[in-house]
């Protein structure tokens, strides 16, 4: 695998986003963000490319993916627009086919099942909850999870429970098969995501993370 020098960022500009912008600059990499709306972005950095453009054009991730190595998406279901998770996902593992890319870190809930899952009745309750009151998103991320699971590339879905969004670190439960806490710093999230995709301890799995 090629050293990873810059990344491309979906969701860079959302709350958690933010953190992990942040925090990648920090660690020196250059970054290429997809935005919709530039001129809200307030990080300013001549580390940072900015791509006015959607992840659901998948010419908008053409331009996003070009000449980086790896891919950090922290985008969630925006309120009253088009389901975005799995189209996403489908435009994301198309251009990285295409362009060679092999590393690509995503953020999700506790809602997404997988085969290796023994979730607690608390986490299991959390997801029922999820799939009784948005039923057609529920569905939605659960078929880019399985985009996920059927493609070639080294991804990591990072799920999380509840995002308070501050600068505090803690010490972190690890788990494959279950949310062992209830809440994590949005902080907390952007050094995992960023450290998994340097480390690739977790290729293909999906890590539930959160606070001790």
């Amino acid at each position: 695998m090629k050293n990873i020098n810059k990344v491309a960022v979906l969701g860079g500009g959302g709350r958690t986003g933010n953190y992990v912008v942040n925090q990648l600059l920090k660690e020196g990499f250059s970054i290429k963000l997809l935005l919709r709306n530039p001129e809200k972005f307030s990080i300013q950095n001549n580390q940072i490319e900015i791509v006015k453009g959607d992840a659901l054009d998948v010419e908008s991730i053409k331009l996003l993916l070009k000449d980086c190595q790896a891919i950090i998406s922290t985008v969630g279901q925006r309120k009253d627009e088009p389901l975005v998770a799995s189209l996403a996902t489908k435009n994301i593992l198309r251009v990285m086919n295409e362009y060679g890319i092999q590393r690509y870190v995503l953020l999700a809930g506790l809602n997404i099942d997988t085969p290796f899952d023994k979730k607690s009745a608390k986490t299991q309750m959390a997801t029922e909850w999820m799939k009784t009151n948005f039923p057609i998103i529920q569905k939605d991320r659960q078929k880019a999870y399985n985009l996920l699971e059927e493609s070639a590339v080294n991804w990591t879905q990072v799920r999380v429970p509840f995002i308070e969004f501050t600068d505090i670190s803690s010490e972190l439960n690890i788990s494959l098969e279950d949310c062992l806490g209830d809440k994590i710093s949005a902080f907390d999230i952007a050094n995992f995501m960023i450290q998994e995709m340097i480390d690739q301890k977790f290729n293909s799995k999906s890590p539930f993370i959160s606070a001790v």
